[in-house]
């Protein structure tokens, strides 16, 4: 008889002490802690669903005091305010509605001298955009990638997520995993957490034939 597990799962971690930095994510994380030395009052840091760019945007946040908001707020608050102090735009690619409030928020961080992450999955000139100003001004401000996890990237997260949940696992089957996830922070974090329930229902250690029928049921799911 199976134990229901009690819903613990841990909130995902965004200090800098938590950011894992391999060949991947090198160029944006340097990028990111020159700051304020920037080349330019506006970043944009783009990069895959799952690449980590949330958690490398919350860094420079609390670096440098920003504010984080979503396309959304730009619609409703002061913009004059929001870019009187640095501030963090996320899921910016997403703009379509919102290119005016988008266009006159750089230009009043530019006369504010103040500073502008934005953070997109893909660059500007696949962003749909229909105001040509705000498409050059955007082509123009400095930009850094970052690629998928690679599988150093990958192994080392899901390390670190077992060890924070106190999960007991061998090097075997964190290889096992890596190899069979989608390159996604996100997709190591839901394994790890669907493995911790597992095992505490089945009063069990994590085995690789539990992490077996955990990968088989994400594919059903998908499917």
């Amino acid at each position: 008889m199976e134990q229901l597990p009690l819903d613990l799962a841990l909130p995902p971690r965004f200090g800098a002490a938590d950011y894992m930095v391999s060949s991947s994510n090198a160029a944006a994380h340097a990028t990111i802690a020159r700051w304020p030395d920037w080349p330019d009052r506006v970043l944009i840091l783009t990069g895959p669903e799952g690449a980590g760019k949330s958690h490398l945007a919350a860094i420079w946040a609390e670096h440098a005091r920003a504010t984080t908001v979503s396309l959304d707020d730009l619609a409703r608050a002061d913009l004059a305010t929001l870019a009187a102090h640095p501030l963090v735009v996320d899921d910016a690619n997403n703009s379509s509605g919102f290119e005016a409030n988008l266009f006159h928020l750089l230009n009043l961080v530019r006369d504010e001298r103040s500073f502008l992450l934005l953070t997109a999955r893909v660059p500007p000139d696949r962003w749909g955009l229909r105001t040509a100003d705000l498409l050059s001004r955007l082509r123009l401000a400095p930009s850094v990638a970052i690629g998928a996890p690679d599988e150093d990237l990958m192994r080392a997260v899901l390390v670190k997520l077992f060890a924070d949940r106190q999960l007991l696992v061998d090097e075997q089957l964190v290889g096992y995993l890596v190899v069979r996830l989608e390159r996604s922070l996100d997709a190591a974090r839901r394994a790890v957490e669907a493995l911790d329930r597992a095992a505490l229902s089945q009063h069990r250690r994590v085995t690789r034939p539990m992490a077996a029928g955990i990968l088989d049921a994400c594919r059903l799911d998908d499917d």
